[in-house]
């Protein structure tokens, strides 16, 4: 009877009977395809952020679904709580075969919609710190804000079978139950 849960700690966790992987108060999903989650582990908050390792398939924009399944406090005062701020490291494997020069994220609260400024959702809208963005592979990013929320990392470089880290920090200060953070990878063009 113990045996299962000893060597899922072991192993590390994966999904759960709905696909969806779960860490601190969100679930993560690839359900909309293009790319495979791997592993997800930590509870997103500064001291222990969720650590979610994905391999992408393709060159075109693919969409992590992300869910609260925990309580997540409106107006979260301190970003120390993981309550409205979701500290995320995104180890992606390039699975793609191209070369990727850029990668931009956007996260959308309405699936296919820009983040609007009412919405509370954005990239360290509180500006926590900015060791909070950033790439192991990419030296610069562009955060834009208004009517979307975008972050470009750019001066870099990913091989086909190389991975990059990304670390995050979205702050969602009026939480909905599902947002949306589309994942693009950018090619050299010809």
């Amino acid at each position: 009877m113990l045996l299962m849960p000893l060597l899922a700690l072991l192993l590390g966790a994966g999904p759960g009977d709905d696909g969806r992987w779960h860490a601190g108060s969100y679930s993560f999903s690839d359900e909309l395809g293009g790319f495979r989650i791997r592993a997800v582990e930590g509870s997103g908050t500064r001291t222990d952020p969720v650590i979610l390792t994905q391999e992408l398939s393709t060159t075109a924009a693919v969409v992590l679904v992300i869910r609260t399944t925990g309580d997540v406090s409106r107006y979260a005062a301190d970003e120390r709580s993981g309550e409205g701020f979701l500290y995320m490291e995104i180890e992606t494997i390039n699975g793609s075969g191209l070369a990727w020069i850029e990668f931009e994220f956007e996260l959308q609260e309405e699936r296919g919609q820009p983040s609007v400024y009412g919405d509370g959702l954005s990239f360290n809208q509180r500006e926590v710190g900015q060791r909070n963005l950033g790439s192991s592979r990419f030296a610069a990013y562009d955060n834009k804000f208004e009517p979307y929320d975008r972050l470009l990392f750019q001066e870099g470089k990913v091989d086909p079978g190389e991975t990059v880290m990304f670390r995050l920090l979205i702050t969602d200060l009026t939480p909905q139950p599902i947002f949306y953070l589309v994942q693009d990878p950018r090619i050299p063009s010809s």
